[in-house]
């Protein structure tokens, strides 16, 4: 698996940073590979799970049994710390959906209010030998939490472009081939921006065109869509800065990925004339999720991404 793919296909890295790992620029972000994570000897056919029934149960971080259980006794605490913290730091309401253990510290995944629309994470350290939460030092990656919310103005400014998007993948799935992931495993243990079953929005640090609008919402989280799609500077737009990461599942829950159907879709992506512009990438899975890392890829998935991505100027 590439080093693009990995980063923006896969499961976002939660566990790699919790792990002291460099996380989303680290060329080694594959959580299947078990570097990252402390996975469990399960008995046979309990590791995977059909997709369709996945909500992020069993999902686990590396030497997480411990902590898990001291932040699920103070998980009232911990909500209404994460809460002030995005409020304050990102002026943005969000409401909690899960809590997980792991080294030193509890993963928070968090989902916000309104728009833009996106979900994250926050750390809690946890000293475990006191059994006891430090809550006045959680923390958040400042990357990922803004390349969460540029993600959700991305959707919001070009709303109709996504639209048009989400049409595609509805319709694709009604015609009851593919699937995407549930909406309770984006909330339980999404944590990468802005996320629909089907896809990702993912910006490059490089992406000067979507900075103003950002530190526009900041100024003002209440100012109007008029005015953020404004503030974005189309002359420093680079299709290479933004990215729309694809990830499908067969429906079927005996079903190899069908060439058919990915060449299909990716004949229709380079076709389409009205979806947003980015380059696109785009995963078919089997059926099958790997429960506690929440990882669809395998060794037969089919890709189509870096170095050749579907590039819509």
């Amino acid at each position: 698996m590439r080093k693009k793919t990995k980063i923006l296909l896969c499961s976002v890295g939660i566990s790699l940073m919790l792990g002291g790992c460099s996380g989303m620029n680290s060329t080694n972000t594959n959580h299947d590979s078990g570097k990252a994570k402390d996975v469990k000897t399960l008995p046979s056919g309990d590791t995977f799970i059909s997709v369709q029934d996945y909500t992020g149960e069993g999902y686990s971080l590396a030497n997480g049994k411990e902590t898990d259980e001291i932040a699920e006794a103070n998980r009232a605490q911990i909500d209404e710390a994460a809460k002030k913290f995005f409020q304050e730091k990102y002026k943005t309401e969000v409401k909690v959906h899960n809590v997980v253990g792991a080294k030193d510290g509890a993963t928070v995944f968090v989902e916000s209010v309104g728009d833009p629309h996106f979900y994250t994470y926050a750390v809690v350290p946890i000293i475990e030998k006191e059994n006891k939460v430090d809550i006045d030092k959680i923390w958040a990656d400042d990357f990922q939490v803004q390349n969460a919310i540029k993600g959700g103005l991305y959707y919001m400014i070009f709303k109709e472009e996504f639209q048009h998007l989400d049409k595609y993948f509805d319709s694709l799935a009604a015609e009851g081939e593919i699937t995407g992931k549930t909406k309770q495993a984006l909330q339980n243990v999404g944590g990468y921006g802005f996320m629909t079953p089907y896809y990702l929005i993912s910006t490059s640090k490089n992406d000067e065109s979507i900075i103003p609008v950002y530190e526009l919402y900041l100024s003002n989280p209440k100012e109007s869509v008029e005015k953020l799609k404004a503030a974005f500077d189309e002359s420093k737009f680079s299709a290479e800065n933004l990215t729309i990461g694809i990830q499908l599942f067969m429906k079927d829950k005996d079903a190899k990925p069908s060439e058919k159907i990915f060449n299909q879709v990716v004949k229709n992506l380079e076709e389409m004339k009205n979806i947003p512009r980015g380059s696109y990438g785009i995963v078919l899975n089997d059926n099958l999720i790997h429960r506690e890392t929440s990882e669809g890829f395998k060794e037969n998935s089919l890709e189509r991404d870096y170095p050749n991505p579907i590039v819509k100027e």
